[in-house]
């Protein structure tokens, strides 16, 4: 059975399926960006989904934390880097990011597969 953060990326990756439907080009150019952004440059992909998470959890999208929790998982990221990712995301983000800086945390754990405190 998946858990609440695997059943929430795979919607989002499914969303992005259904926009491609209705609006290809868009979607083309979209995912050009996402190659580009995400290319193994000065930062490699890690850091950088480390870096869409932070983002993500401090404009307060459930999507993007675990749509890019997963990802970081994925590409190795450690639970010690996805907590320091939730502490950046706080300093930038007050208050409201801490909610979802817990849910970035209990994401890691799904995906992982552990429930470590």
């Amino acid at each position: 059975m998946a858990g609440k953060f695997t059943q929430l990326a795979d919607e989002v990756a499914s969303g992005i399926g259904l926009i491609r439907e209705g609006s290809p080009e868009s979607m083309k150019a979209f995912g050009a960006l996402s190659l580009a952004a995400t290319a193994d440059k000065s930062l490699d992909p890690k850091t950088k989904e480390l870096m869409a998470l932070a983002i993500g959890i401090a404009v307060h999208c459930d999507g993007c934390v675990a749509y890019h929790t997963r990802a970081a998982h994925k590409l190795g990221a450690t639970r010690e880097e996805v907590a320091e990712t939730v502490a950046l995301a706080l300093y930038m983000g007050g208050g409201p990011a801490a909610v979802y800086g817990a849910d970035a945390i209990r994401a890691y754990n799904e995906f992982a597969g552990t429930t470590a405190v």
